[in-house]
């Protein structure tokens, strides 16, 4: 099977880097735009499985770029998640709730949990737009839409193990913190019993 492609399209080098090391392992190609030109080009010339989307771009603002895959039937049915530090620039471009355009959001900084959250809103979201659209030739949607289902089928399974692990990551946390409260206060006890003692034994 082909990789599927996804594309982050951000100005910063940090932020691409950061959610290539948080996306699920598999069989997955990340292609990376610093600007919004670059950005549709790889689009147009790649059509990528998956938009991560900056909204505050250098050349071509992530706006621009939204504005343009609206334009395009199919462009417009790959799953977008738009990202950025600053939610009222997106609303005062887009009006929430955002699952009305059929995109997902995450505001910077985000952690792991956030970012696979985001990715498989975005799926879904792209699913159910693609069943509100007219079809075109069956033959070619039947296709398309099966190959759909066993990408997002296996690469959501692999979402909901990750995030599985960053739970048990979580309680196992939560457990520690409540062992270290326990052990906190054992210790203080112990050391008000030993003061004790030894007033005792002063007296």
């Amino acid at each position: 099977m082909a990789a599927r492609k996804i594309l982050v399209i951000d100005d910063s080098r940090v932020i691409r880097n950061m959610v290539r090391d948080m996306l699920p392992p598999g069989n997955i190609e990340v292609l990376e735009a610093p600007d919004g030109i670059k950005g549709l080009e790889i689009i147009q010339n790649e059509h990528p499985w998956m938009i991560l989307l900056d909204f505050l771009l250098p050349r071509m603002s992530g706006y621009e770029v939204y504005e343009r895959l609206q334009q395009s039937r199919d462009l417009s049915c790959i799953p977008l998640l738009l990202m950025s530090g600053r939610k009222e620039e997106v609303t005062s471009k887009i009006p929430e709730p955002f699952e009305e355009k059929y995109f997902a959001f995450i505001e910077k900084p985000f952690e792991q949990k956030e970012l696979l959250a985001g990715i498989k809103l975005s799926l879904e979201l792209a699913k159910a737009k693609d069943r509100m659209l007219p079809v075109v030739s069956i033959a070619s949607d039947v296709n398309v839409a099966a190959a759909s289902v066993e990408v997002d089928a296996e690469t959501l399974a692999k979402i909901a193990q990750l995030e599985e692990k960053l739970k048990s990551a979580s309680a196992l946390d939560d457990r520690l913190k409540a062992l270290e409260r326990n052990v906190a206060t054992q210790t203080k006890q112990i050391g008000q019993l030993v003061a004790f003692i030894k007033q005792k034994f002063k007296g």
